[in-house]
């Protein structure tokens, strides 16, 4: 991904609801063995889609009765992610590609396909970190607050990423909001602008083209297009059971 050509499965899955993809992308990386090809995966959501951080509890919020059939717990920290108006990727990469960076290196190079994303539609962008006007902070909502690598374009805050570390993999995901959310022109601090929100008219397809494309420019990389394979499908599918049937377990 670095120095040396790295192959990558560029997987596209449907849309779904917010059970399902979490349980997609922790059978990606349950599947995931030592020094395998890294993975990229863009997935869309089911509309009214909400994922809370691995240490929330939906039953601490306002939010059980609206969202109880529609949420979904990360594998990943952060705070209160909206979906169903947003493009989410995931990437898993061997961890001994990055392992020359320490983990705020390597959380930087992996978001500068994002920001080259951005670029591409016109958008000036950095990190929180690097506008002196924005005071980090923390929220249990993700675009509520500001942490170091969260993503700026024309100065606002836009989507949310987040990272987790296993001793075979560094495994990242991220939400790219294409759609307002806005009603009469107002927008929700706790769900966030959208690119529709300050100008940009695109669909997911040319998103997901888009985001592919800046993907391939942003690392040294060799894409094949994939499917979960018969294993990795075998996993969800016990997850969704096991773990992410809400529906009969408590919140």
């Amino acid at each position: 991904m670095l120095h040396e050509k790295t192959k990558v499965r560029i997987i596209e899955t449907h849309c779904a609801n917010s059970a399902q993809n979490m349980a997609i992308d922790e059978a990606l990386l349950k599947n995931f063995v030592y020094n395998a090809n890294t993975i990229f995966r863009l997935y869309t959501w089911e509309t009214e889609s909400l994922t809370i951080g691995a240490s929330q509890k939906l039953s601490e919020y306002n939010l059980a009765h609206k969202y109880k059939n529609t949420y979904a717990k990360r594998i990943t920290g952060g705070g209160i992610l909206y979906h169903g108006h947003d493009l989410s990727y995931s990437i898993i990469i061997p961890t001994d590609i990055l392992k020359e960076y320490s983990i705020k290196q390597s959380y930087e190079k992996i978001c500068s396909f994002i920001l080259n994303f951005y670029k591409k539609l016109g958008l000036k962008t950095c990190f929180a970190k690097d506008n002196k006007e924005i005071q980090l902070s923390k929220s249990e909502y993700c675009q509520v607050g500001y942490e170091a690598y969260d993503i700026l374009v024309n100065g606002q805050k836009i989507g949310g990423n987040a990272q987790r570390r296993t001793k075979k993999a560094i495994f990242q995901h991220g939400s790219i909001p294409i759609y307002s959310t806005s009603k009469n022109g107002i927008i929700n601090p706790q769900t966030g602008i959208s690119l529709e929100d300050i100008g940009i008219k695109i669909d997911y397809q040319k998103a997901s083209e888009l985001l592919i494309e800046s993907f391939k420019e942003s690392f040294n990389i060799e894409c094949e297009n994939s499917t979960l394979s018969p294993k990795e499908i075998e996993t969800k599918e016990e997850l969704l059971k096991d773990k992410y049937d809400y529906a009969s377990k408590q919140l």
